[in-house]
Formats: C-alpha cells, sequence, structure tokens
C-alpha cells in the first residue's frame, strides 16, 4: 500500500487520467478534422459562386452586344 491506498485504487485512478488524456486527444484530432471538412467546403462553394458569378457577366456582356 502507498500512502494507506490500495494498489487497485491508485491504478483505477490513473487509468481515469488517461482515458481523459485519450478524449481530449480524439477531440482534438476530431476538432481538426472538421476544420479541413468546412475549409475544402468553403472552397467548392466560393469556386461555385466563382463560376455563376462569370456566367452571368457573360449573359450581360452578350446581351449588351446583342
Amino acid at each position: 500500500m502507498l500512502l494507506g491506498i490500495p494498489v487497485w485504487v491508485f491504478f483505477c485512478i490513473v487509468f481515469i487520467f488517461i482515458s481523459g488524456y485519450m478524449a481530449f486527444r480524439a477531440f482534438k484530432a476530431e476538432h481538426h478534422l472538421e476544420q479541413q471538412f468546412i475549409e475544402r467546403e468553403g472552397q467548392v462553394y466560393m469556386s461555385r459562386m466563382e463560376e455563376e458569378k462569370k456566367s452571368r457577366d457573360e449573359k450581360k456582356q452578350n446581351v449588351a452586344s446583342g
């Protein structure tokens, strides 16, 4: 016994802290993946907006010249 604490209680406390650390790491990794996904979707959205803007500008030019 360490300081009057049974060994199994000490191990349980250590495992609780390890589990908390692993959960924190998993949360950070998931957050990072989520941010990457949001960034990719934002790029797709912006490219679609640019294409739409170009097509509208071309239509305006065709109407003005035609």
